[in-house]
């Protein structure tokens, strides 16, 4: 039998309470939207310019991590080889005290000296041998080449080892150096998102005016390059306007500021370290005032960024992740010195 009971009516009491909560509830969230207000263009931009800048900083020691394993992974090899050789060199020489030692059996006997060096421990004998007149002169000379030749071996398995060592921390220094420039270019790109696409949009125009990319527009004057080199390395280098900067690039087809430098001068025939600093004592150094297109333009007290000078107070660079090749006042980074390569 159905019950004709009327539903029972929320009380007035708990109808308060709900609306009372439903309203502290907007209220908290209006707060918190007032308390994290959407970050402004200018602030965006300044903060992502900056994460650009330490991804170029760490870009370059990157950069010579880089080289140093490389250099590091050629000298290991090498002394690899040596070691191999070595060796070979050692069982050469230990196989001619063997056929002494036969040749003294049939002739009626093996001398203690060369029993005991070809015993299973031959290397104690020659640590304490302090003389080898008992034996016959083409003995002792064998003798002789067997502990040089002992000692060149382990000094090359010891070197060969503290450069394996020294190689394993330089690869784990280049993991830890690429996980923050690419922690630092997410960050970047996170802060650009929080943008419209139409401030986007805006930001590159100014970026693209301020830079003034265009070849057809920039004004280099008529400066003269100080060498065959220098103009030969700036015409390299202008054939690659437009590129993209990558973090950790040599060329042809992309660049980091160095990367551009390095391979412009490579082009010109001369070959020049890897990175900005190192770049940095190629040449002879020279002020602002003495500056010739071709000539490298150093950037910020670290030197963490390098360019060519094209002239007209205009260098040509590979300046940060999201732009290309491109001309740029000097006046835009803080100039420290030029060098003539």
């Amino acid at each position: 039998m159905a019950s004709h009971r009327r539903p029972k009516q929320p009380s007035r009491t708990r109808v308060t309470v709900l609306t009372a909560t439903a309203a502290a509830a907007v209220a908290l969230t209006s707060q918190a939207a007032q308390a994290a207000p959407k970050q402004d263009k200018k602030d965006v931009k300044e903060q992502v310019d900056k994460l650009y800048e330490e991804a170029e900083q760490a870009t370059e020691k990157y950069n010579g991590a880089k080289e140093k394993q490389q250099k590091l992974e050629k000298q290991v090899g090498e002394l690899q080889d040596k070691v191999a050789r070595g060796q070979e060199d050692l069982n050469t020489l230990r196989n001619g005290l063997g056929s002494m030692a036969t040749a003294q059996y049939r002739s009626g006997g093996i001398d203690p000296s060369v029993q005991l060096l070809l015993s299973s421990d031959p290397d104690t004998y020659l640590e304490k041998a302090s003389t080898l007149s008992q034996l016959s002169g083409k003995q002792a000379e064998s003798l002789r080449k067997i502990a040089d030749k002992q000692r060149t071996l382990k000094q090359q398995r010891e070197e060969a080892s503290t450069k394996l060592t020294d190689l394993a921390d330089t690869r784990k220094a280049l993991g830890k150096k690429k996980d923050e420039i690419q922690g630092k270019l997410s960050k970047a790109r996170n802060l650009l998102n929080t943008l419209t696409a139409k401030e986007r949009a805006k930001l590159a125009a100014q970026d693209a005016e301020r830079a003034n990319r265009s070849s057809e527009r920039v004004d280099l004057g008529n400066e003269v390059p100080e060498s065959g080199r220098a103009a030969a390395a700036l015409a390299a280098a202008k054939t690659k306007i437009g590129l993209p900067y990558v973090w950790g690039a040599t060329g042809p087809s992309s660049f980091d500021c160095s990367g551009l430098t390095g391979w412009a001068y490579q082009q010109a025939g001369v070959q020049l370290p890897r990175i900005s600093q190192d770049q940095a004592n190629a040449g002879a150094r020279i002020g602002r005032g003495e500056l010739k297109p071709g000539d490298l333009v150093l950037f910020y007290g670290d030197l963490h960024h390098i360019g060519l000078y094209a002239g007209n107070g205009q260098v040509l660079h590979a300046p940060k992740p999201g732009a290309g090749v491109r001309y740029e006042s000097m006046d835009n980074m803080p100039f420290q010195f030029g060098v003539r390569v």
